[in-house]
């Protein structure tokens, strides 16, 4: 099964390539709207512009593309997948176990990748939108920028709705529209290129070296800054690795990078054709026959709504990682499609959705987004070097080797992040501002969850063995469910947290024939489903693991009823005849679903730091899916108990008995 499941993933297909198509390449596919019209800007203007400077920038654009997207992330970062899945946070699970601090670069790459995720739609739709003003019936209309802000964001609101009905769908219908699209780029490219054929030479290096040494460039350094905009969709080609396949991204890459290359030669050609034309606003839709104009326009608007799909449902693909490592809040997770790699996240859906609208309202122009475009994801690409670098080592590849090759990528990387660094005070620091927070949420939910480990005292459930049999049989007690059952992600062994034995035990003594703790463990793989039970020499406490890959969804009553069944059939459990029931010969009793909620109750012997931490998760905790819904327990019976933090260092305050003669009265 594993077998046949990696040759399809590896395969091919023409469905899969036109897939493939609508939801990966969305991002560095409308590259060509704006990457050439940053550099004649950033010259000052097409009159400004030399054959050397376009012969230089279009090198530089070649190259880029060849050694980031191409080698780094198709070559070397597609085979860095985990079991089928791609994205930081995938390869991060695959060399988590080599170093603990690399868990740093994995959220600062994370982190950097979804703020991104905001920028990225507001500039490719914005940009699109601004084309209409160079369209004869409605450059009047839309020379009006109040327009083009509320047709984009229109737009972007629609195109988030549509999130919910999974990549499949989507897929299916961007498909299409982007084969249609890098056709048109590849045919319109091809024919202004024959203008000025001498564009071709720009295949050559020596050019891009040329024009960051050349006085005549007056960015300097500084126009790789540009540059990067035609690559940042390459990270989100490695994050939705596991909605279309390996496979169809090696067929399809290569159609792509050759359609935007020849769009990129085409607009270098006609603007050495054009240098003594009048101020051009953008040299994509300039270089368009005007009869084509309308139709270039809608085409490249719908590209740029589809250029958000890349990032978004990376997003989606990363956070429910993030979720099963334990670094980010337990958001709702759906899975719309037939295919486990399409899911659906409400919470980061519509927070993308905010974030993009406000970036579209505060920057109102696409000059003014592209200005701060490309800051971080230079960062996310530099974490993921590092990642990669220990990856080729766990591979068996020699440390000398990989820390060669990957210093390389690391090299390029730095310089672009220079070059991008300048962008911060042209409003990178929003994407910085917002990475920063996205970081900030992702330590405290890291570290919170290494406090409480610090803190919660663990008992041995051996050693109460024999109380939790004689309470099964004590009559004394209503019996509170057939089943209880305790989930828990703090059991080691046979150690147990000691707030479940309290509840047991001491709290109000449930009395129950079978007690079960439960405990979900996320393994590195996203499909496993298995379980070990654990019976500790009797047939009533059932000390249970469930093996779950972090793509699967954690409905543990569902599990629980096939494992009911295992265990009963093998003869470990007795059965649990049923005396009323509609359904006859019922042999499984009812179950009751006991959830313990830390709160932290006066924890002023915990250092500062530690209590701001915890009581910074209680406060996010309120907008997470409840741990009902998160294991699928909604149709369930559940008792949800408040328990206080408990410290197993804090000894209890003394006080001494006063003596009656001593009492003041106060009153």
């Amino acid at each position: 099964m594993q077998q046949h499941q990696s040759s399809a993933f590896d395969k091919a297909s023409k469905a899969g390539f036109i897939i493939a198509l609508g939801v990966v390449y969305g991002d560095i596919g409308t590259s060509p709207l704006y990457t050439m019209k940053s550099l004649v800007e950033n010259q000052g203007g097409i009159h400004q512009v030399s054959d050397a400077f376009i012969l230089g920038a279009i090198s530089l654009i070649f190259w880029t593309l060849t050694i980031i997207t191409t080698v780094k992330y198709v070559i070397i970062a597609l085979k860095a997948d985990n079991h089928h899945e791609g994205g930081i946070f995938s390869l991060y699970t695959l060399v988590r176990k080599m170093a603990p601090w690399l868990i740093i670069p994995a959220m600062i790459g994370g982190a950097t990748l979804l703020s991104d995720g905001a920028l990225t739609p507001a500039v490719t739709v914005t940009s699109a939108i601004e084309g209409l003003e160079g369209v004869p019936a409605l450059s009047q209309l839309y020379s009006d920028q109040t327009l083009v802000v509320i047709t984009t964001i229109f737009i972007l609101t629609l195109l988030f709705s549509i999130q919910r009905y999974g990549t499949g769908f989507i897929g299916k219908v961007f498909g299409p529209v982007m084969l249609l699209w890098f056709a048109f780029l590849g045919v319109t490219g091809l024919i202004n290129t024959f203008s000025h054929l001498e564009v071709l030479r720009a295949f050559n290096p020596y050019y891009a070296i040329e024009l960051l040494l050349s006085p005549d460039n007056k960015k300097g350094i500084f126009i790789l800054g540009s540059i990067f905009l035609a690559t940042t969709g390459a990270e989100a080609l490695y994050s939705d690795l596991g909605h279309v396949g390996r496979g169809n991204i090696y067929v399809s890459w290569p159609f792509v990078k050759a359609c935007i290359m020849l769009s990129y030669l085409g607009q270098g050609a006609w603007i050495l054709d054009h240098q003594s034309a009048s101020e051009v606003h953008n040299p994509f839709f300039a270089s368009i026959p005007s009869s084509l104009s309308i139709f270039a326009v809608t085409i490249a608007t719908l590209a740029a709504i589809i250029a958000s799909q890349a990032l978004i449902s990376g997003s989606f693909t990363l956070v429910s990682e993030a979720i099963r490592l334990k670094i980010f809040p337990s958001f709702k997770v759906t899975y719309p499609g037939q295919n486990l790699g399409q899911l659906y996240i409400p919470v980061i859906n519509w927070s993308l959705w905010l974030a993009t609208v406000a970036t579209v309202l505060h920057f109102q122009t696409s000059a003014h987004m592209e200005a701060a475009y490309g800051l971080a994801i230079t960062i996310t690409m530099l974490m993921t070097t590092i990642l990669l670098t220990f990856y080729l080592i766990r591979r068996g590849i020699k440390a000398s080797h990989a820390h060669l090759l990957m210093s390389i990528f690391a090299l390029i990387e730095i310089i672009f992040f220079i070059a991008s660094a300048v962008k911060f005070m042209h409003g990178g620091y929003v994407v910085v501002i917002l990475a920063a927070l996205i970081l900030s949420l992702m330590y405290i939910w890291y570290k919170a969850n290494q406090i409480i480990f610090k803190y919660v005292k663990s008992l041995d459930l051996r050693d109460f063995k024999d109380q939790l049999g004689q309470l099964r049989k004590d009559e004394h007690y209503d019996l509170f469910q057939t089943n209880v059952v305790y989930l828990t992600n703090r059991m080691d062994g046979t150690m147990i947290d000691r707030s479940i034995l309290y509840s047991i035990l001491d709290k109000r003594p449930k009395r129950a024939r079978v007690y079960w703790f439960v405990n979900v463990k996320v393994t590195d793989e996203p499909y496993t489903a298995e379980y070990k039970a654990d019976m500790m020499g009797t047939d009533c406490i059932v000390r249970l693991e469930l093996f779950l890959g972090f793509r699967m969804r954690q409905e543990v009553p569902r599990y629980l009823r096939t494992i009911v069944n295992d265990l009963m059939s093998s003869g470990r459990l007795p059965k649990q005849d049923q005396t009323y029931t509609i359904t006859p010969g019922r042999q499984v009793g009812d179950f009751r679903f006991i959830i313990l909620e830390e709160r932290l109750a006066k924890g002023g012997q915990m250092n500062p730091f530690d209590r701001f931490i915890l009581q910074t998760k209680a406060a996010i905790k309120h907008f997470t899916a409840s741990p009902s819904k998160w294991f699928g327990l909604q149709f369930s019976e559940v008792t949800t108990e408040m328990v206080p933090i408990v410290l197993s260092d804090v000894k209890n305050l003394q006080i001494t008995e006063a003596k009656s003669s001593e009492i003041i009265d106060t009153i």
